[in-house]
């Protein structure tokens, strides 16, 4: 029997030759890009801030890949199959099913949404004054870890912080770090540690089977949990199955149960991977937590057989489980992200490397060495982009960093981005040609670029509601 061919592989046995995505579009939404002129009155009224752009304004949304995939054809039948009772849903059932069958865990809470599951974690498993571990922040988590008292503090690896090493597995946790951590604070003051996989504010970085099985063995000795954020866990698999040994032979679903296997639990936006518009999980192992858990879903989300979500939600989300740790999907996913980071690659733009699996992350502070940090390069950029052709892409810098809750001063992250992320079965090559050359024409004018002045900030994740002027 001949091999199918992959997109990995096209290339080695054909020489040059495309490779397509392994799914036929069956209906279109229509977009459109308005004109100069409106784009810069969209941008003035939005503050700068490409969060606060009308969507209707916006020609290629590239804001995230959370909520912003297309389902498919089986999700949307299961849709119709919603059973919307208020306690018992068959949806939840056929949901906790298909996390234990390719996750692996043993109690299932269900949320309306990522942030829901991290709030859940951090009140059920964080006493103040706690520390948390994690490899590298991410905005909403570490917010949820420190209003529950907690101090997030960063073990990961000092590669990822260094946006041209390729590094394969940037996203590793340093377990010298770790250990010092440990050592200087007493295990006893370990809430858990925090585990991203890949890690988004790396610029999508993955963490090794070897690393993890590590980090279970050190915890081990001190009684110390270790949980998950599973959010894009399938694209860390994918990189695994490319660069580990041992791997290149086993499907994605098989990585991602014994990577899973390593945790304690895991949160999830499923927003991302699991290729809905809403929804998310929490789902532990250990049975205390679980209790605890499953009673404040009550308080803060909705039943736990429900968790704030509608039950045809429930029964698209169990199906986008099973597709979602598909082979052919998680390459195609992917291989689009890597294609976008192949034209920037060629025409000398700076970006995050390796490529991620969700995102290409424009490396703004070598983009704009002229633009000093505190004048927000990352966003300057963003809001640059959109003024071009009506890319819509976030800022992953200072903006987001936010500030020091203890000084109240700028935190100043080592990676200064802009972040093109692609969301899942949207947009074709042909999308990604007109993105690549919108950096390109912003790059080339990089010189005459000035940065933006902060006018109003919020006092939490800034980086969703504050507004800019230009300097």
């Amino acid at each position: 029997m001949t091999e199918r061919p992959t997109p990995q592989t096209m290339g080695q046995q054909y020489g040059r030759r495309s490779w397509a995505e392994p799914w036929k579009i069956k209906m279109v939404e229509p977009i459109a890009m308005i004109g100069r002129e409106e784009r810069e009155r969209a941008l003035r009224e939005a503050g700068y801030n490409t969060f606060l752009l009308r969507s209707e304004d916006v020609y290629i949304d590239l804001l995230t890949d959370s909520g912003t995939s297309a389902m498919s054809d089986r999700q949307w039948a299961g849709i119709m199959l919603g059973d919307e009772a208020y306690a018992g849903s068959r949806n939840f059932y056929h949901l906790e099913e298909a996390i234990q069958t390719y996750y692996g865990y043993r109690y299932i809470v269900p949320t309306h949404q990522g942030r829901g599951a991290e709030h859940l974690i951090s009140q059920a498993a964080i006493k103040p004054g706690q520390f948390v571990p994690g490899n590298m922040y991410f905005t909403t988590t570490r917010l949820h870890q420190e209003l529950a008292g907690g101090t997030f503090v960063d073990v990961i690896i000092d590669e990822a912080h260094d946006p041209t090493n390729l590094h394969p597995f940037k996203g590793n946790v340093d377990l010298d770090k770790l250990q010092a951590l440990i050592n200087r604070e007493g295990a006893d003051k370990i809430a858990y540690v925090s585990l991203a996989g890949t890690v988004n504010m790396a610029g999508g970085q993955p963490v090794s089977m070897a690393n993890v099985r590590d980090l279970r063995a050190l915890c081990d000795r001190y009684g110390i949990r270790i949980y998950l954020d599973a959010t894009r866990m399938v694209e860390n698999c994918l990189f695994i199955q490319e660069r580990e040994d041992g791997y290149a032979d086993r499907p994605i679903a098989a990585i991602l149960r014994e990577f899973c296997s390593c945790t304690d639990g895991a949160w999830m936006s499923a927003k991302k991977d699991n290729l809905v518009n809403i929804g998310g999980w929490l789902a532990v192992n250990h049975e205390d937590v679980f209790d605890l858990a499953r009673n404040m879903v009550v308080i803060y989300e909705g039943l736990h057989t429900y968790g704030g979500m509608a039950g045809r939600d429930m029964e698209a989300l169990a199906i986008g489980i099973e597709e979602s740790v598909q082979d052919d999907h998680v390459r195609a996913r992917v291989g689009q992200v890597r294609y976008l980071g192949d034209l920037l690659r060629d025409w000398g733009i700076p970006i995050v490397l390796p490529v991620g699996g969700h995102a290409i992350f424009l490396d703004a502070r070598r983009i704009y060495p002229h633009i000093p940090q505190d004048q927000f390069p990352g966003q300057t950029l963003a809001a640059e982009l959109y003024l071009d052709s009506g890319v819509r892409s976030m800022e992953r810098g200072n903006v987001s960093a936010g500030r020091d809750p203890q000084t109240g001063d700028h935190r100043y992250p080592a990676l200064e981005l802009t972040r093109l992320t692609i969301p899942r079965r949207v947009y074709t090559q042909a999308h990604m040609d007109v993105v690549a050359e919108s950096v390109k024409a912003v790059y080339d004018a990089r010189q005459q670029t000035r940065g933006l002045k902060m006018v109003y900030e919020p006092k939490y994740l800034r980086f969703f509601q504050a507004r800019f002027e230009p300097v």
